[in-house]
């Protein structure tokens, strides 16, 4: 394994690992297409969607939600309550009954789990976003007063919260999707003081000491030669973490979701179907996926062509062409997206859905890693992805690490849901 400057990026020609560069979104493996470009790069990203979170400077780690500019529906869309059963009164997007049918999940489980999301800064609305969606979708109140939501800043108190840091929309989407698998599960936000790496850190330490269960992570940045210093914060054992993996395709892998003590989650495409599942998948085209360079290779991943760590370990529903409706009105800075009702995606999206299927089924404890997904028995509960690929910024030709095939793929790890067998 050569480095070149001071990164490391694995391409691959059949099983042969080559260094190709030092930076995914720039240099393709030796196989790949030379007509990659910035341009062709663009030219994939649809017009419609847009990335919630700006670049994020030195540091600091940016939010993987990814919203739809083209719907939008108002706050009075839907009527609220159990009552509320007739298809054509919900908001446009997926909601908790249809992400259950897609992954074959029960409607109980998970009320003695307390799944947190960690995010930066403070969503002044947040529970009462959370409680327009429950009630609209008919989940029970998930609220303070009743001791299913608690929101706290870093540090585990209630005051004073941490300044808006402009991810309103991500907090949205991480509170919806932990409500949508595990509608009895307890949500606990914290709010790091800023999105710093250290604050986030600090957060979900805080997050796990204050009794969460699971802890769901849906931002990152590009792993480094600093990655492993940051790794202890998402060391916790007996607690489920979970990692976006990202919405830049193949590439270098993100930290957090490079470490090898978390679930890193992928990504694929949504689609109903009338085959027998009723639902099809297929990489999503952003799902990150990537050989790390810094992060050694754990023992339960046997794939061929990365000696490091490989992203990612499993998947769920991403793309925001197919994805969920969200509640959200602390959208200030995000232009093109008024509050009320809209359709957003990205990773951000199946980081805190997979830990809230991973309490729904309630064993926790078992993941000290993803290392049970690996498992021969897991594959009967997971639904393997086959089709697609992530090659948006950077081509790994036909091989695993960004195309989805039978068994283990960069993408979609070893697969999505198929039920709670696996879990």
């Amino acid at each position: 394994m050569s480095r070149i400057g001071n990164h490391r990026l694995y391409g691959v020609v059949g099983a042969t690992v080559l260094a190709v560069g030092t930076i995914a979104a720039a240099v393709a493996p030796a196989n790949a297409s030379t007509t990659a470009s910035a341009a062709a790069v663009h030219s994939k990203t649809p017009a419609n969607v847009k990335n919630v979170c700006a670049t994020a400077k030195p540091g600091f780690d940016r939010c993987f939600a990814q919203a739809r500019t083209d719907i939008h529906e108002p706050a009075h869309i839907g009527r609220v309550g159990a009552a509320n059963a007739a298809a054509a009164t919900l908001p446009a997007g997926f909601g908790p009954a249809d992400l259950h049918s897609a992954y074959n999940l029960p409607t109980t489980g998970g009320a003695n789990q307390t799944v947190a999301i960690v995010d930066a800064g403070d969503d002044p609305t947040a529970e009462a976003d959370l409680a327009v969606y429950r009630s609209t979708y008919g989940l029970p109140a998930c609220t303070t007063a009743n001791g299913c939501f608690t929101k706290v800043n870093e540090q585990g108190t209630t005051t004073p919260v941490p300044a808006d840091q402009g991810w309103g929309v991500e907090i949205a989407l991480d509170l919806d999707m932990v409500s949508a698998a595990c509608p009895q599960c307890k949500i606990m936000l914290v709010e790091g003081n800023t999105a710093s790496s250290d604050d986030l850190g600090a957060s979900v330490d805080t997050a796990v000491k204050l009794g969460a269960t699971e802890v769901s992570n849906s931002y990152g940045l590009a792993e480094s030669s600093l990655t492993p210093g940051s790794a202890a914060h998402y060391a916790h054992p007996g607690v489920a973490i979970t990692v976006s993996s990202g919405d830049e395709g193949y590439r270098i892998p993100n930290e957090p979701a490079v470490f090898s003590s978390v679930i890193s989650v992928g990504g694929t495409s949504l689609t109903k179907t009338t085959n027998t599942r009723g639902w099809s998948e297929t990489a999503w085209q952003g799902a990150g996926s990537g050989c790390s360079a810094w992060v050694d290779k754990p023992t339960w991943q046997t794939d061929p062509n990365c000696p490091g760590r490989m992203v990612a370990d499993v998947a769920a529903n991403a793309d925001p062409q197919t994805g969920p409706a969200i509640y959200v009105t602390d959208t200030p800075d995000l232009e093109g997206l008024p509050s009320g009702w809209n359709v957003v995606g990205g990773t951000s999206a199946s980081s805190p859905f997979i830990a809230g299927v991973i309490a729904l089924a309630g064993n926790p404890a078992k993941y000290n890693n993803a290392s049970p997904f690996y498992a021969p028995a897991a594959k009967a509960g997971l639904n393997d992805v086959v089709g697609g690929n992530n090659s948006i910024f950077t081509d790994c030709g036909g091989d695993y690490q960004c195309n989805a095939v039978t068994g283990y793929d960069g993408p979609t790890g070893v697969g999505t849901p198929n039920g709670l067998s696996a879990f």
